[in-house]
């Protein structure tokens, strides 16, 4: 998903500031391209994305979350908080500046119930500035890994940046893709954004693992091959798993975890067996399967308990080699902007998802055609109606045991470039969200997990993204393939980096330490 890097002026223009007058029911009628271009949606284009977003049910903006900082009015009266610590209190107006920070329930004088969310409105941010390497660690597998990059191999890249004096690795989205074959290649459109992909397992460090349970002639051969070969490495893996499971999943390490996690991680574990047993896509499952909370969904979890303890003991195992990998260090993760629509995390959410509506973005200088992305988007005021909770755990689970988040196209917590059925990039909307509200909650996810928070800015980026990314601390993204002044003037909260995952790779040519042209040396 490459995107180019707009200008941007502190001052608004005047085609800016026309296109903020033209956002109705979300939608924003009237748009600025890169180049300063005005446009209007098409009227086929607006009723497409009114019928996507539907309409909120009457007074449902009395039901959605606050959010908000210590020392805001929050424009209710008095009104009775309960804290998440179990303490209550009593708040007439402002929040006092020492307001605990976190996730708390409000009561207003009516007795409508709400979310109140407070956070410090501000990022965790380093206090020195550092380099490390981005890796693509499905890329990065060593002469013993099983033919893909593992959490081992990210243990020792780990351990040689630090001797090399480096302070963070920035690594590709680590997110689960369906236990299916094929396997989804593209680590920018997992079917959750929560639980990891058990292929980044270094199978050798699991516990209850026996060498003899995979003949090393399959393991030579899985190394041998040029190219990641997902397929084979997936049918290896999960067969050395589940050997090891069943000779060790009953630890009261495992069961002590696995008491402490909420339900969520059981349900991925029952998709999970629910894919083993009726394909990749919900949308083609059973009709009484094709939603969570039925009780058949519930029979398949307990009928099949095995099964779900499994899929439970891998992300366990994920989390602990994760966690010895990266123990006291950076390790940035990616965010991708959205999910697969047949997998975990839709089927999970799929009452907040848009139907027949896809994101991506619109035709630009690189892309003359616009791009697809292929993900469905949240719907806005279904997101709000649902306090947030799915962006939170979103971000909550990717930041944990990381140290640092990177945002893939943080403009979409601003506004998403939908687009409708059969339309095309071309035929596409921009739909606004309530940024003000998520960055927030990025904000205090940061300030809990002392994380920090990259934004990636690239592509056709609005006015006052800039301005409110810096106000949060959330680190802009600088690529040296896109930017013309040097490198000494950029700014120093910022990402600054020679190139991206999906551009060329750079070579640096003969001795000179200057970057090479563009021309002169492609690779």
């Amino acid at each position: 998903m490459a995107r180019f890097r707009s200008g941007r002026t502190t001052a608004r223009s005047a085609a800016a500031t026309r296109a903020a007058e033209h956002v109705t029911d979300d939608i924003q009628q009237v748009w600025v391209d890169a180049d300063e271009h005005e446009h209007r949606l098409s009227p086929d284009t607006l009723q497409a994305l009114r019928d996507a977003l539907g309409h909120p049910p009457p007074r449902a903006a009395t039901a959605c979350p606050v959010v908000a900082r210590p020392g805001e009015d929050l424009g209710l009266g008095e009104v009775t908080v309960a804290c998440e610590d179990g303490t209550e209190r009593i708040v007439r107006g402002a929040l006092p500046a020492d307001f605990p920070l976190g996730y708390h329930r409000l009561r207003t004088a009516s007795g409508a119930d709400r979310r109140l969310v407070v956070s410090p409105g501000r990022c965790h941010v380093p206090e020195e500035q550092g380099w490390g390497w981005a890796v693509q660690l499905y890329a990065a597998r060593s002469s013993d890994s099983w033919g893909i990059g593992d959490l081992r191999d990210l243990g020792r890249l780990r351990r040689w940046t630090e001797d090399a004096g480096g302070s963070f690795l920035l690594v590709n989205p680590l997110h689960a893709v369906a236990p299916a074959l094929p396997q989804e290649a593209s680590p920018y459109l997992p079917t959750t954004r929560r639980f990891l992909n058990p292929l980044y397992l270094c199978v050798p460090d699991v516990p209850g693992h026996r060498a003899s349970d995979v003949p090393p002639q399959i393991l030579e051969a899985l190394r041998a091959t040029e190219l990641i070969d997902r397929d084979a490495i997936a049918r290896v893996k999960l067969a050395a798993l589940r050997a090891a499971h069943a000779r060790g999943d009953r630890t009261a390490d495992f069961q002590s975890w696995r008491d402490q996690q909420d339900d969520d991680v059981e349900q991925f574990a029952t998709w999970c067996v629910l894919v083993e047993q009726h394909g990749p896509d919900w949308h083609l499952w059973p009709e009484e399967l094709r939603d969570p909370s039925t009780p058949a969904v519930l029979s398949v979890a307990t009928e099949q308990a095995d099964e779900v303890a499994f899929h439970v003991w891998t992300q366990w195992q994920l989390q602990e080699q994760l966690r010895t990998a990266t123990s006291g260090f950076t390790l940035i993760q990616d965010l991708p902007i959205g999910v697969e629509g047949s997998g975990a995390d839709a089927w999970a959410w799929q009452n907040l998802l848009a139907r027949d509506v896809t994101v991506g973005a619109p035709p630009d200088k690189l892309n003359t055609l616009g791009q697809d992305w292929g993900s469905p988007p949240w719907v806005p005021w279904r997101l709000k109606e649902a306090e947030y909770e799915p962006f939170v755990q979103t971000v909550r689970r990717t930041i944990a045991s990381a140290g640092g988040l990177r945002i893939d196209h943080v403009m979409g917590l601003f506004r998403l470039w939908w687009i409708p059925g059969d339309l095309g990039p071309p035929g596409g909307g921009y739909v606004r969200y309530p940024s003000k509200d998520l960055l927030d909650i990025v904000a205090l996810e940061s300030h809990r997990a002392g994380a920090v928070v990259v934004g990636e800015d690239l592509g056709t980026v609005e006015d006052g993204v800039g301005e409110a990314l810096s106000e949060r601390g959330i680190l802009t993204y600088k690529v040296l393939w896109f930017e013309d002044d040097d490198p000494q003037t950029w700014p120093a909260h910022a990402m600054a980096t020679v190139t991206t995952h999906d551009l060329p790779t750079w070579r640096v040519c003969g001795q000179d330490p200057t970057p090479p042209s563009r021309a002169s040396c492609p690779e």
